[in-house]
């Protein structure tokens, strides 16, 4: 598996990277041959605390993220590492037991998201977007949107242990958010947006 490196508020350790490289492997007995590209970022805060995450992108799409932050460095990718390995154990033995009319059920609902209201207005700061009505919102985080199926979508929405995804359904090519519901059942909202072809 190769791992590309970003090294942040420390030099770069060629030592670092030869061990996340070596603790990464063993991920790797989880896959086929396929590859599994994968990227390390490394920093060491003021405080002295060091803090690994990777992010791996499977043959499939899906995107892995872990990260540790403790008083070593090493520590810090071991812990990484593992987090990830209980990700993808808990990936796999759910994609071993699943059942085409078993577990959560998707709910679907159909909706148009209205996105122009939500543009930047000149002057305002990047990290937020205007008041809709008298609500303010803050942008929370920029994130690419992948290509998945509907069944990805949910085990990547598992995998990240998050509770929204934004995604393009390769089904359907539009733009779809995947989200968990309360009752721990997924609900899905299609947009209707249709990407671009390429």
């Amino acid at each position: 598996m190769q791992l590309s490196t970003t090294f942040r508020h420390m030099e770069a350790s060629p030592a670092v990277k030869d061990y996340a490289e070596e603790r990464l492997e063993k991920i790797k007995k989880y896959f086929s041959r396929d590859p599994i590209a994968a990227h390390g970022t490394f920093s060491v805060e003021r405080n002295h605390n060091h803090t690994a995450e990777f992010s791996l992108t499977l043959p499939n799409g899906i995107v892995i993220q872990a990260r540790e932050t403790t008083e070593d460095m090493y520590s810090s990718i071991d812990l990484s590492v593992a987090r990830i390995e209980r990700q993808v154990r808990k990936w796999k033995e759910k994609i071993r037991t699943h059942k085409p009319h078993g577990g959560p059920h998707l709910q679907v609902r159909q909706t148009v998201l209205a996105a122009e209201n939500l543009e930047p207005q000149p002057g305002a700061p990047a990290e937020t977007k205007p008041a809709v009505g008298d609500v303010p919102v803050i942008r929370d985080a920029t994130e690419e949107v992948r290509t998945l199926h509907l069944r990805d979508a949910a085990m990547q929405l598992n995998l990240v242990e998050r509770d929204v995804l934004v995604f393009v359904d390769a089904d359907k090519n539009s733009i779809s958010v995947i989200y968990r519901r309360k009752d721990g059942n997924y609900g899905l909202i299609e947009t209707g947006v249709a990407t671009p072809s390429n």
